[in-house]
Order: structure tokens, then C-alpha cells, then sequence
């Protein structure tokens, strides 16, 4: 059931990140980093059809977590890349080369490697204050760093929605720790929820990631972002699940097999991030973007 649900988290998780690209490519590049930033893409139906998604997706990975634990959650959902690549071929009528399919199935069977020599197992234990705080604090400053870095020190392109997508990527696994904790609670004591602070934080997490999305969908391009997204969310879940909730991963001469698969993921994600055929239109489509419309008077 676990991973049934993460397989329809994943899917949704690809078309929301397809429709809120197709979205972003229209927003001026001044509101990039602003909260008008989604107050244009709100005004966008494509955009709210792409948040409609994400929410489903969060709904099946609530559901995937209730009865699954972090570290086997979140990798399975990196089949929401190779969906995502299929998904934007599709809708923007690009021809994907064969080295960008190759880059796909290398991050597919790395990911695949490092999942089953990794093999996590159901957790033992619940995370006490000290480590929600722990995590708090770690998470979030590693997030404003990269924040920091693309705002200040790298320009519009694949560099930086490498960067964002990375940090987006991390805030979604910490909400994903926050939904575990939250269906935790629902299933254990209903009446409490109002009373927790995690489902407020998760709240709070869930949105700031989108936010942190969005800019990476219009800093460059989906092809650059994504692969950090899907990357940086299942190593942080899996980080996450093994330190805060005990969930255990294999080492020992595993880890050889382990370190093979990051290493393939890495080489996806370079090839994917320099991608030909989706730059040249990613080019096309931002020269259209800032010719100048008809006069009016």
C-alpha cells in the first residue's frame, strides 16, 4: 500500500511541476524572489490546475507515510523524474535526444541501486523536542544558505534553479517528516491535533517549499530544477527517517553498492541540467517572451 500510494504521489507531483512550469515561463523576471511572484502565477487557471495537483500529491503521500516509513517513501517517489521528462515532452512538443533519456534511466537505476542496497526498515522510535529542533535548526539553515547563494551570487539559468530546486527539494522532505508526525498523531489521538504544532508547521514548511519552487521553475529550466528536487528530497527523507525515527539502513560492504548508485544519480543529473534540445527551446521560448506586445494608446 505504501508504495502503491508513493507511486501516485510521484505521478501527481510530475504534472503539477509540468503545469506550474508552463506557468512560470510567463511572470516577468522582476517578481522572481517577491510574493507578487504568486500573486501573478495565482491569476494563471494552468497554475492553480499545477497547486491542484501538488495537493493530491501531498494527500497520497500522507497516506503512503501513515502506513510506510521516510526512508522508503521518499526514494520511491523519484520515479516522479523519469514521469516529469515524459510529461514535458508531451506538453511542450520537444524531442528529448538520446543521451537525455540515457541521463533519465541512469538516475532511475541509480536511484533503483541505492534504494536496495540501502533497504530501510519501519522505524523504532518517535523524535523528541531535541530533535525536532535539531532538525529545525540544520534544515533551515542549509535552506537559507542556498537561498542566499542563488539570490546573490548566481544569475537566471540552469545554475540557479539547480540551486532553488535543491532547497525545495529539502523543505518538502522536512514537511514530509511533519505529515508522518501529523498522521501519527491523527491515528493516535485526533483530539490533539489542533493542540500540536506540527500540523501548523507542516503547514508553514509546505507552502514555503512551494515558494521555494516556483522560483526555481522560473529561474531556469524545469529540466535543470527537477532533477535536484527529486534528488535532494529522497537523501534528505532518507536522513530524516534513519536519525529522527530510527529507521535503519544497511552498511557495511552495501555501502559500495550505495555510493555506485549516488554516483550514477550524479551523472544523470549533470547530462539531464545541460540538456540540448529542452535549452534550445527554453531559449526560443524566453526570446518570445521578451518581444515587445502591440502597442496600445
Amino acid at each position: 500500500m505504501a508504495v502503491a500510494l508513493a507511486l501516485l504521489a510521484a505521478t501527481s507531483n510530475a504534472g503539477a511541476s509540468v503545469l506550474q512550469r508552463h506557468a512560470a515561463r510567463a511572470v516577468p523576471d522582476e517578481l522572481e524572489f517577491h510574493l507578487s511572484l504568486v500573486w501573478a502565477l495565482i491569476r494563471n487557471p494552468v497554475w492553480l490546475y499545477g497547486i491542484g495537483a501538488l495537493i493530491l500529491g501531498f494527500v497520497f503521500q500522507a497516506g503512503a507515510l501513515g502506513v510506510g516509513g521516510l526512508a522508503l517513501v521518499q526514494p520511491i517517489m523519484t520515479v516522479e523524474l523519469p514521469i516529469t521528462m515524459v510529461l514535458l515532452s508531451w506538453a511542450f512538443g520537444i524531442v528529448l535526444d538520446r543521451r537525455s533519456w540515457l541521463a533519465v534511466g541512469a538516475l532511475t537505476v541509480g536511484l533503483a541501486m541505492f534504494l536496495v542496497a540501502a533497504s530501510p526498515q519501519a522505524g523504532h522510535r518517535l523524535p523528541g523536542a531535541g530533535s525536532w529542533l535539531l532538525a529545525l535548526t540544520v534544515t533551515s539553515g542549509t535552506i537559507l544558505a542556498l537561498e542566499v547563494v542563488a539570490r546573490l551570487f548566481v544569475g537566471p539559468g540552469p545554475a540557479r534553479a539547480a540551486i532553488l530546486g535543491t532547497a525545495g527539494g529539502l523543505g518538502f522532505a522536512f514537511t514530509a517528516t511533519l505529515i508522518k508526525e501529523t498522521v501519527g498523531i491523527l491515528r493516535g489521538d485526533p483530539g490533539m491535533l489542533p493542540f500540536s504544532w506540527q500540523p501548523y508547521a507542516m503547514v508553514a514548511a509546505g507552502l514555503y517549499s512551494v515558494f521555494l519552487l516556483q522560483n526555481a521553475l522560473h529561474s531556469g529550466t524545469l529540466v535543470a530544477a527537477q532533477p535536484a528536487l527529486t534528488i535532494s528530497d529522497p537523501v534528505a527523507g532518507i536522513l530524516y527517517g534513519t536519525l529522527m525515527f530510527g529507521e535503519p539502513v544497511r552498511s557495511g560492504p552495501w555501502i559500495v553498492m550505495e555510493v555506485a548508485g549516488a554516483a550514477i544519480v550524479g551523472w544523470g543529473i549533470i547530462v539531464l541540467a545541460q540538456s540540448p534540445p529542452i535549452r534550445a527551446q527554453e531559449a526560443a521560448a524566453a526570446r518570445k517572451r521578451d518581444l515587445p506586445g502591440p502597442a496600445t494608446r
